[in-house]
């Protein structure tokens, strides 16, 4: 037990200073210098069902003030209104085009599909793959394609800030960054050639158009439920120099808009954070709800107080590198760690039961 209980301790220290390492490297996106010359950009947008998001994505992507631009839209099979979203905005802008969608192929993740099918279209010499949620302002744009060119990436991810706006999202969203930031140095991304340092956004992917098609990654990991760490983890280990950056309310999104959205939407990638390990996923979750009590049994009140101490800023540093709110995520602390529980269980069920619906289709689970 004593020995026990040594180890949690030093597992918060290691998250507490990855945490502090987090906010101290300020891992946004830079102020953009001007390029000499701005390359053509192709953004691609996968969209299923998304009639709002879609309109308020394409409606700030129109206010950017980028000279040489083309968006490419491919409704996948959409039952609302995002066909007659696609377009209105087509009548009004000559450089936003639809791509026609085909039937999915066997083998193939639907977004995977539609995005592969968007980069064949794609004519520009950067590619930034956006989900349809996500909203981006003036500069923005540029602050990720001068990021891009200045240190010669060949792919670029950005998590976006997260808007929440109801109880549920506040006790499930910040679960990503509470889990990434405080296992990751964010800086290693770029720094190691490890591909075991990797973590990427799918609603945020910038490439460098050459090397994407030399590679086709979405087509390479066509049936991969967690494409955008598995492409970043090959380009890794292919030497191609990559970087992830948080995103600032320049590039933002809400991502789910209540619990039961958010619970099922980390249920289908909570074990791709652990190296889709069930076993380390059960046993984070397990070692953290128990360590409080181990380390006052083993070692006492004051060695307690001091590990509550640790988790309580670990969460503070987690919070303000997630450009989140400190005292929200403090006060939810403990609903925030029951619905991770929850959300491990869940997974743990699909699992075995080897299938989970997401936006109306099947995903088949390893």
């Amino acid at each position: 037990m004593i020995f026990l209980s040594y180890f949690l301790i030093g597992f918060m220290v290691i998250r507490l200073c990855v945490a502090l390492s987090n906010v101290l490297t300020f891992p946004y996106l830079p102020i953009a210098a001007p390029l000499k010359k701005k390359p053509k950009v192709s953004i691609l947008i996968p969209a299923r069902d998304e009639e709002t998001n879609l309109a308020n994505l394409l409606y700030d992507l129109t206010a950017l003030d980028y000279p040489d631009l083309e968006i490419l839209v491919y409704n996948d099979h959409s039952e609302d209104a995002t066909e007659n979203v696609i377009q209105e905005w087509m009548s009004k802008n000559e450089y936003i085009k639809k791509v026609a969608a085909l039937p999915l192929s066997k083998g193939w993740l639907g977004k995977n599909f539609a995005c592969h099918q968007l980069a064949k279209e794609a004519t520009g010499e950067v590619l930034l793959f956006l989900d349809a949620d996500v909203r981006i302002k003036k500069g923005a744009l540029e602050r990720a394609v001068f990021h891009l060119k200045q240190n010669d990436l060949k792919l670029l991810s950005v998590f976006p800030y997260q808007k929440m706006e109801s109880l549920g999202e506040k006790i499930t969203v910040p679960l990503m960054n509470w889990i990434l930031l405080s296992l990751l140095p964010l800086g290693l991304i770029r720094q190691s050639k490890n591909p075991a340092f990797a973590a990427a956004n799918g609603q945020f992917m910038l490439f460098d158009a050459e090397h994407y098609r030399l590679e086709w990654p979405h087509e390479k990991f066509k049936g991969h439920r967690v494409e955008d760490i598995a492409i970043l983890q090959d380009y890794k280990k292919s030497g191609l120099p990559c970087d992830t950056r948080l995103g600032d309310t320049d590039i933002n999104c809400r991502m789910y808009d209540g619990l039961g959205a958010a619970i099922n939407g980390f249920t289908k990638n909570i074990f791709q954070f652990f190296g889709n390990s069930q076993i380390l996923t059960v046993v984070f979750g397990l070692l953290l709800t128990i360590a409080p009590f181990i380390v006052i049994y083993a070692k006492g009140w004051l060695w307690s107080i001091i590990y509550v101490v640790g988790i309580v800023s670990i969460r503070f540093f987690v919070s303000l590198a997630s450009q989140q709110s400190v005292g929200s995520n403090l006060i939810l602390a403990l609903p925030q760690h029951i619905v991770l529980l929850v959300i491990i269980y869940n997974g743990l069920i699909k699992k075995k039961r080897k299938v989970l619906k997401w936006k109306g289709r099947n995903i088949l689970l390893d």
